[in-house]
């Protein structure tokens, strides 16, 4: 029987590239036993990916990865995994940074074109973006415009030259709220590449125990930020806490050399990983 997993992808409903139905189908080509569509902000997805699972046999966890603000740490992700993605009250929220995201986006585009009008360099529309996307708007789509139209030569040079300088920071949530959220509607609540908070293993020590005291159930162990040395502090962090561990790929198909199952180090295995989040989202119901 087929054993890994990828629990980290996202899709064009919010900063990847491809449908739900064609990371479905290259998971199937790639083997894999299940998934989960992370999606930024958004369950858009779910459905179609979860459709397409039943034809491709492939098992696709319902999920999501929140932005989330934490003491001072801005931009940290928390992924809610085996959640009630048709919950309207979570819809409701998930629309208003929809439309934030969405002036956001048109914000950025504003400032980059003010910068290429200063060097005459012509410019880049809102509407270009909303056809790259195909659904909800991030950076790397208005990365692949700025691209497409011989502005930047890739996708680190976009961010490097505009993306960064024009950035507009995104609405959050607090992540007691977040944590808080993913659990009302039935889910798992995981921290996502923990090293993208500190590289101070002291300070990510602290910022975990501390997250684990108002809810967190567990740790993104392996993921695209972590080597050898990392995998294996945060599996033993996980084990002394009791925190569930997860990993994934976290592909956008904009990666060079990042393949959906294969994009993290140490998926062999790992479908174990989706037996404990069940077991954990059937502890907390009592089953």
């Amino acid at each position: 029987m087929k054993k890994n997993v990828d629990l980290h992808l996202h899709s064009y409903h919010s900063d990847g590239i491809h449908s739900p139905e064609a990371l479905v189908r290259m998971a199937a080509e790639k083997g894999l036993r299940a998934i989960a569509l992370t999606d930024h902000d958004s369950v858009d997805g779910i459905d179609e990916a979860l459709a397409s699972g039943e034809r491709h046999g492939v098992e696709v966890i319902p999920a999501v990865e929140l932005s989330v603000t934490y003491r001072g740490y801005h931009d940290v992700h928390l992924l809610g995994y085996l959640i009630d993605h048709h919950d309207q009250d979570f819809a409701a929220r998930l629309a208003a940074f929809r439309k934030s995201r969405d002036e956001r986006g048109q914000i950025i585009v504003d400032r980059i074109n003010t910068k290429l009008s200063i060097e005459n360099r012509g410019a880049i529309t809102y509407g270009e973006v909303l056809a790259v996307a195909g659904g909800a708007v991030g950076r790397p789509h208005i990365a692949r415009v700025l691209i497409s139209k011989g502005l930047a030569r890739d996708i680190d040079n976009a961010f490097d030259k505009f993306l960064k300088t024009c950035n507009v920071s995104k609405f959050q949530f607090p992540m007691d709220v977040a944590i808080a959220e993913i659990k009302r509607i039935g889910g798992v609540a995981v921290l996502a590449h923990p090293p993208s908070i500190s590289a101070e293993r002291t300070i990510l020590k602290k910022t975990i125990e501390e997250m684990v005291t108002i809810g967190l159930d567990g740790l993104e162990v392996f993921s695209n930020m972590c080597y050898k040395d990392d995998i294996n502090f945060f599996n033993d962090m996980a084990t002394r806490m009791g925190l569930t561990i997860t990993g994934g790929s976290d592909y956008h198909g904009i990666d060079d050399g990042l393949e959906i199952g294969i994009g993290a180090r140490g998926l062999d295995d790992s479908y174990i990983w989706v037996n404990a989040l069940r077991a954990v989202q059937e502890k907390r119901e009592g089953r």
